[in-house]
């Protein structure tokens, strides 16, 4: 049973920003924006960002802006990582390595990441979430698979950790089970607490930055979804507090909240930016809880929106939103985005909210891949896999199975971000010079090798005997300040090769320094 919320709660979750998303791909997008009244973006378009300036020596793209070509897929020459100013530093060892989920998580608190799998199979020597030991960040270890819960043997999106409190929180995909871990030794996490949530059906989450909550998105959509909220305040003894009911279309998909001095006087963890699908009504909680939205904003020209990520570039508050799937995921699938004209792929848009009830459209992350006037082109240069044939790519079976769709963003300082980290799916690790928010650029990526039919049951890319001639990776990067030569590392997680440690290469650094001087904000 949910417990009454006290009046220190009533107080800290009462303020949400609703940043959503009605696409016209999706049914009712249409009809959606009209209907609720929500202001939709009236930002003018804008073509693709410019293409990074590859260095000697790197294996770059041949086709598109993001794109793995037939001929790269088929030579064999994508058995060969592509990358442009970035270099592998070192991966987990291949040889135990059954395949990932790479969106679920990775998380990481001090010296070590975590990932999940969904899959629950025989085939799998290892379940649950893995720990990697990255101290030694030439020759990161798996030091732990977490497998004691149900919810950390199939977290799905739910991967997360806070690690001011250095807690570990994982919720069950489609289930009520929720488990807590003290990562206080980040190489070793112990269980705290294994709960259940009735009626839960567990999908994404996140927690308040304080650590003291956490916020888990449902995996139903439709008119009377829930949002399940657990108070951490003894990460021993978690309580399920009231669910929050959306009565109107929608639910948010993705969530994060408002970091401390995001916005002038406004206390951390009392905002909520969520992304999603269709309209966001709130209405009061089983004991009288009142959620305030303060604004929506809708775009017509994606799918599946996820996380909004809080940023802030010299000194400005914006949000970057991010899209799993795109036009390709609508109605008519690939082909029928290009004939409405939308973006068959998703991408992140950058969106000021320096006045969070005016929040608007400034910039937009799209790839060649995610041009309109590429759609059709693109379409007939894919390879036509057939339908079904492999999972994980979040689209109808009519597209294919191939999405270059941004799923994920992390800024290399959210307190003063020069660049952007942001996930593309097939299109793999795509780095952003955010300095000119207005007039972002890729700078840099790296789209690890494909592993064609190697075994990987583990992984959210497998199919037996499929031919996987692209890698994936679709979660959350990190960035770490390394040492001496490295400088800056960031770390990452693909379905096909696990956890992978990067670092700009010399050439890069020399030509770029201004992006390297540690200016930030704290």
């Amino acid at each position: 049973m949910a417990r009454k919320v006290s009046a220190r709660r009533h107080t800290l979750h009462r303020t949400l920003v609703g940043l959503t998303v009605a696409s016209a791909v999706i049914v009712l997008s249409a009809i959606a924006v009209p209907s609720f009244g929500g202001p939709k973006s009236n930002t003018p378009s804008m073509g693709p960002v410019p293409k990074a300036h590859c260095g000697p020596g790197d294996h770059t793209e041949s086709g598109l802006q993001g794109e793995t070509t037939q001929q790269e897929r088929f030579s064999g020459d994508s058995e060969r990582a592509y990358n442009c100013n970035l270099e592998l530093v070192g991966q987990q060892p291949q040889g135990e390595f059954e395949g990932a989920f790479s969106q679920d998580g990775p998380a990481y608190d001090g010296d070590c990441a975590y990932y999940g799998t969904d899959r629950v199979t025989s085939l799998q020597q290892h379940l649950g979430v893995t720990v990697i030991d990255a101290s030694d960040p030439q020759h990161p270890r798996v030091s732990a698979y977490l497998n004691d819960t149900a919810a950390a043997r199939a977290p799905h999106e739910t991967v997360h950790t806070n690690e001011r409190r250095h807690l570990l929180a994982v919720g069950q995909n489609n289930g009520p089970g929720f488990a807590v871990y003290d990562t206080s030794d980040c190489r070793h996490p112990v269980l705290l607490a294994d709960i259940q949530l009735p009626g839960s059906q567990g999908h994404m989450g996140a927690f308040a930055p304080d650590g003291r909550t956490y916020y888990l998105t449902q995996s139903f959509r439709g008119i009377g979804g829930f949002l399940y909220i657990v108070d951490l305040i003894d990460p021993s003894n978690p309580q399920m507090l009231p669910p929050w009911q959306f009565l109107g279309d929608g639910r948010p998909h993705g969530l994060e909240l408002n970091p401390n001095g995001f916005l002038p006087g406004v206390p951390e963890g009392t905002l909520l930016f969520a992304g999603q699908n269709g309209s966001f009504p709130f209405t009061a909680g089983g004991d009288g809880l009142v959620i305030r939205v303060i604004s929506k904003l809708f775009w017509d020209d994606q799918g599946e929106a996820e996380p909004m990520i809080p940023v802030k570039i010299k000194g400005h508050p914006y949000i970057i939103s991010t899209d799993e799937a795109g036009g390709a995921s609508g109605m008519g699938g690939w082909a029928a985005a290009c004939g409405r004209g939308a973006s068959p792929f998703g991408y992140p848009n950058i969106i000021d909210v320096g006045d969070e009830t005016n929040p608007r459209i400034i910039a937009k992350l799209r790839l060649e891949v995610s041009d309109p006037a590429n759609c059709s082109a693109l379409l007939a240069e894919t390879p036509p896999d057939a339908p079904g044939t492999a999972p994980g790519t979040n689209l109808p079976p009519e597209s294919g199975t191939t999405n270059y769709s941004g799923e994920r963003c992390v800024a290399d300082n959210p307190n003063n971000a020069k660049m952007l980290a942001c996930s593309f799916q097939n299109a793999a690790l795509r780095v952003f010079d955010v300095r000119d928010p207005h007039h972002p650029k890729e700078i840099a990526y790296w789209k690890p090798p494909a592993v064609r039919t190697e075994v990987r049951p583990a992984s959210g890319s497998w199919a037996p005997g499929v031919d996987r001639t692209v890698d994936k990776i679709a979660g959350w990067a990190r960035w770490v300040k390394g040492k001496g030569h490295d400088k800056l590392q960031l770390w990452t997680v693909s379905d096909g090769n696990g956890f992978q440690v990067l670092r700009f290469t010399d050439n890069f650094k020399a030509r770029h320094k201004e992006l390297f001087e540690d200016d930030s904000d704290e």
